[in-house]
């Protein structure tokens, strides 16, 4: 009986995928694998089988794990798809999950497509009457934008939120510049002012009013609200940078993504020059030793790096660079009414795509409790178990009498990376019972849950004035179809 070392697979879509995030040509990694670019190419579109010691040598030459080889992107897709095809749009349609797995697996382009026909399907279905009126204006025919948020998030899930050549950039920058973390503001805006000719100002609250940061082409000066606190003075600096010198780089990230519309590309320029400047702020090869060194201890990372809480853990989500990668963190942003402004993630955290958060999660908590930082071992429905710290930041001053902004921050990792945390020592992992959450109150179908606020959009609600349960809204047990 052969071992398992002959054992032979057929992976082609998830290989195809691992290879295009690690930013490898079928020549280069067939080289790097020590075969052939036809049989890459072959395993690639599953006409040849991949074995278990190909397998082996990718993990081994590209410091991947097997084990998030194994389910790539598949487990993130899957969860998206399910939660389309549990609305009620297609209530008759009897479709097994397995079908659904399938359809990740092997067919990843018509699950981003799908995605995106849903997301403009949602946003017609809540504005029917603009819909029409946008369609109606245009004389080249009817055409329906999709979130330009929703569609840069799609592309950043895609790139795995990381960017190598943005990383080299930075790095490239920051060994130009030699500055501690402590002096990258001087530096920065020398750097501005004698290769660009541009001046950093920080600015009267009076002048800049709502603004924070405002690029003055005509006088080349970056106006920046003394409003903003030292560590985001330090990154507009870097965005403008970015903006500046690396704008070949951007324009030809933005070009692999195909076709865009003008707000969605637009929108990718920004976010590829926030990546840029996050980057210079905590160049990848020295954040990730120190937070490898550090168990991943967001306060001593921003103290370290002159940065703020929300810019370390945003930061954390992107280390998947080949033979140094860090823990495949998620991390979310929410104000007090449960709105998701941020969402990233490296790993496989099942965010919801058109909904908010489950109230159970203590991240919501964190308003209550602004000086703590709070952490929790949490469970989705299927058992899947996460580890995740939640807290609250203060971002940017506001003067009185303005309301000052408050956001809850989450942090998090699947459990099985939650020992190598600052954050989880002494703690028995195996033996904390997890919160049972999930992914959002239209998708859960947990029952006699008192945070309820809507019943599950795939069971029929019960309607009894004779009982008043724990949870507001009571189901059938059987799935509608």
């Amino acid at each position: 009986m052969p071992g398992n070392s002959a054992k032979k697979l057929f992976v082609g879509p998830r290989f195809r995928r691992v290879r295009q995030q690690l930013g490898l040509s079928q020549t280069q990694i067939a080289e790097g694998l020590g075969i052939s670019p036809s049989y890459v190419n072959l395993i690639e579109r599953n006409q040849r089988p991949v074995t278990a010691q190909i397998l082996l040598r990718l993990a081994e030459s590209y410091d991947l794990d097997l084990r998030d080889l194994a389910t790539a992107d598949e487990d993130r897709f899957f969860a998206e798809l399910n939660e389309i095809f549990s609305d009620p749009l297609f209530r008759q349609i009897d479709l097994p999950k397995q079908e659904l797995r399938d359809l990740a697996e092997l067919c990843p382009g018509v699950t981003h497509a799908l995605q995106r026909l849903y997301a403009a399907y949602t946003e017609a279905r809540q504005g029917e009457t603009l819909a029409a009126a946008q369609m109606a204006d245009r004389e080249e025919g009817p055409r329906f934008e999709a979130n330009p948020i929703e569609r840069v998030r799609e592309l950043i899930e895609t790139n795995r939120n990381y960017f190598a050549e943005l990383e080299q950039a930075a790095e490239s920058l920051r060994d130009e510049l030699n500055a501690p973390a402590e002096g990258l503001f001087a530096a920065l805006a020398a750097r501005l002012r004698e290769k660009h000719s541009i001046t950093t100002r920080i600015m009267p609250v009076d002048v800049m009013r709502e603004t924070l940061r405002r690029f003055d082409r005509h006088r080349r000066q970056l106006l920046i609200s003394e409003l903003v606190d030292a560590p985001s003075r330090v990154f507009q600096q870097a965005f403008q940078l970015g903006l500046t010198e690396c704008n070949g780089l951007i324009e030809a990230i933005i070009a692999r993504a195909g076709k865009l519309d003008d707000a969605p590309r637009r929108l990718y320029r920004i976010t590829l020059a926030n990546y840029f400047a996050a980057a210079v702020m905590m160049p990848y090869q020295a954040f990730h030793t120190a937070a490898e060194a550090l168990s991943y201890d967001v306060h001593v990372l921003a103290q370290r790096f002159n940065a703020g809480f929300e810019q370390v853990c945003h930061r954390l989500t992107t280390l998947s660079r080949p033979n140094a990668r860090g823990i495949p963190f998620f991390m979310l942003r929410v104000d007090n009414a449960g709105n998701v402004s941020k969402r990233f993630s490296s790993g496989t955290f099942p965010f919801s795509k058109f909904g908010g958060t489950c109230p159970l999660w203590n991240v919501h908590s964190t308003f209550d409790t602004p000086d703590r930082l709070l952490k929790q071992v949490i469970e989705l429905p299927d058992g899947t178990r996460y580890f995740s710290i939640a807290q609250m930041v203060r971002r940017p001053v506001a003067p009185h009498p303005l309301p000052e902004p408050r956001f809850a921050i989450g942090l998090g990792c699947e459990i099985r990376h939650a020992a190598r945390l600052v954050y989880a020592a002494g703690m028995d992992l195996e033996k904390t019972e997890g919160t049972p959450i999930g992914v959002n109150c239209r998708l859960c179908e947990r029952e006699n849950c008192s945070q309820r606020a809507e019943p599950p959009i795939t069971r029929t609600l019960i309607l009894d004035e004779n009982t008043r349960r724990v949870s507001s809204f009571a189901f059938s047990n059987a799935r509608e179809l």
